[in-house]
């Protein structure tokens, strides 16, 4: 498709990359490899949506098939301007538009619940909103310029672009944050990094050099620095802002002097170096802080280290699993527990506010060297 020269077109309508990451080439893919499956989609036997309205459908007995813009956005199917489905592009990747779930408010009188297909339960579906933007709403991230890093198996910073689409020359992606029920549209900025957390599980679970991901910040720790040893988190190709495929991990630097505990650190360092490069490319404002949730957001080393890379504090929400939080609050806004988005940033407090420090010439050769070490990762797969 990107030698066909479709590419410009789909990043101008959808804010995304051509890439396997997004659903319309994985729908493309089963097209070309299912055609039996395929051709109950193209004869309405079979629908196609994302996992919201899979769970929704299943929820309400098949009744509902809808979606909200979060994750509508994130199909290559969607216009954003245009807040829906796109013909064009659902013609171009050859998925019928019928087949689609319809287009929702983030929260709101969405769906019910059927009580013989969900534990006997009748019950509103009043909120629904995408893995990551619902940690932007967690956060309460409602004003233009607030952003959030959410640190799980990838890391994803996102940032609130208000009311109209922000487009971005570095690799970062436009998508939609979410619909009021009056429906204004909030978009964001996202830069996603595929591989962060899922490196330190790869230490645990593959290279077996800890126990547990809590024991990477006393581990690293046992060392001042990681010696000049470098590693590439590029297990699955990387993500923003360099969006290679084809990259792959690599650890450098290593001497006979390397131990368990300088990979370990450069583990840490490469999850903030990576959280750096999507925050360099990041349009104005400048960032006057960040605040960080996910599990690996308790690791007090990881968070100071950031700190330092970015040259702003870092803030720490008492509650973590904002993502979570995000969704019980879209949830509340549509039954009324608040009235709105106002309330909620009532209920945000901070647990700890990490101040930069350190070296600043020294923190950014460290980030210099790791720059190189992307380079060198860049086209290995073919």
């Amino acid at each position: 498709m990107r030698e066909q020269g479709n590419e410009e077109r789909v990043t101008e309508l959808t804010g995304l990359r051509l890439d396997p990451y997004f659903s319309g080439t994985k729908l493309m893919w089963l097209a070309e490899n299912e055609p039996n499956t395929w051709a109950l989609v193209e004869s309405g036997r079979y629908a196609v949506g994302t996992v919201d309205s899979y769970l929704v459908a299943r929820m309400t007995r098949g009744t509902w098939h809808v979606t909200d813009v979060s994750n509508a956005s994130r199909t290559l199917l969607f216009d954003l301007e245009a807040g829906d489905w796109s013909d064009e592009l659902c013609s171009l990747f050859g998925v019928p538009r019928d087949s689609l779930p319809e287009v929702v408010p983030s929260w709101g009188e969405i769906a019910t619940t059927d009580p013989k297909a969900f534990c006997g339960l009748d019950l509103p579906v009043a909120g629904i909103l995408g893995d990551q933007n619902s940690a932007l709403f967690g956060q309460t991230c409602f004003d233009v310029g607030d952003s959030k890093c959410t640190y799980g198996t990838g890391s994803f910073i996102l940032t609130n672009t208000g009311n109209g689409v922000t487009r971005s020359d570095a690799g970062l992606l436009s998508t939609a944050a979410w619909k009021s029920p009056d429906g204004e549209l909030t978009y964001a900025l996202e830069g996603a990094i595929f591989v962060t957390g899922a490196a330190v599980q790869w230490l645990r679970d593959g290279l077996q050099i800890v126990g547990s991901a809590a024991e990477t910040e006393a581990i690293a720790a046992t060392v001042d620095s990681s010696e000049d040893v470098v590693f590439v988190p590029a297990l699955t190709g990387l993500g923003a802002p360099d969006w290679d495929p084809r990259a792959r991990g690599l650890i450098m630097g290593i001497t006979r002097g390397t131990t368990r505990a300088h990979i370990v650190r450069a583990t840490l360092e490469a999850i903030a170096f990576a959280v750096r490069d999507v925050i360099d490319t990041m349009p104005s404002p400048a960032l006057t802080s960040l605040a960080v949730d996910g599990g690996a957001s308790a690791n007090n080393l990881l968070c100071q280290i950031q700190a330092d890379q970015l040259g702003v504090p870092v803030e720490r929400p008492q509650i973590v699993e904002t993502t979570a939080l995000g969704a019980a609050f879209v949830a509340g806004l549509g039954t009324g527990v608040w009235a709105s988005t106002e309330d909620l940033r009532e209920t945000w407090a901070l647990d700890r506010r990490f101040d930069p420090g350190g070296d600043r010439e020294g923190i950014d050769a460290a980030h210099k060297k790791w720059r190189d070490a992307v380079a060198r990762s860049k086209g290995w797969a073919h």
